[in-house]
């Protein structure tokens, strides 16, 4: 953990206000994940993009129970800024445990789904959400190991849903009624 916390120590000692904005635009988008919602949403009302959306949203169904139900009670880590108060926070403190990073998991679990379907904009969506996950260390709210581990976990969900809707559904997803 030591090189953790010198890591996110270098990170508190290149704040500045134009980062700090940028970190915060970015914290604050991925607070309950309302962009890649909303991208999902969209993505269903059109046929060429409906396997993606139905993709974002299965991921981040599997990414609520794996990360936030199951891991981060049974890992039970504590943020960086329960362990070092005397670090001024940006944001208010969260209540729940660090392990695994809620929004580096919903970024890549997310992003990675629309990579699989839509190659430029999954390229997009990769950058962002590695910006969010980045942000999550500069505001000292996450272990380096927490994002690292979510930027997998997110990816190999992004993977399984994907794989599991070309297996099993195959172009009949394309037949869904546009009212969902």
């Amino acid at each position: 953990m030591n090189w953790e916390f010198s890591f996110l120590y270098f990170l508190q000692d290149i704040h500045t206000p134009l980062l700090d904005s940028i970190m915060l635009f970015f914290t604050k988008m991925g607070d309950y994940c309302l962009p890649w919602l909303a991208a999902a949403v969209i993505m269903l009302f059109f046929k060429k993009t409906r396997k993606c959306g139905i993709a974002i949203i299965l991921s981040l169904l599997l990414k609520e129970l794996i990360g936030n139900l199951l891991l981060k009670n049974l890992v039970a880590r504590n943020r960086p800024c329960w362990i070092d108060t005397a670090v001024p926070l940006l944001i208010s403190s969260p209540s729940s445990f660090s392990f695994p990073s809620g929004h580096t998991f919903d970024g890549f679990a997310t992003s990675v789904s629309i990579l699989l379907y839509h190659k430029k904009l999954g390229i997009a969506a990769v950058i962002w959400a590695a910006i969010t996950a980045f942000s999550r260390m500069y505001l000292f709210v996450h272990f380096p190991t927490d994002v690292l581990a979510s930027v997998v976990l997110g990816s190999l969900v992004a993977v399984a849903v994907h794989k599991i809707i070309e297996k099993y559904a195959g172009n009949n997803i394309y037949k869904i009624n546009r009212t969902i």
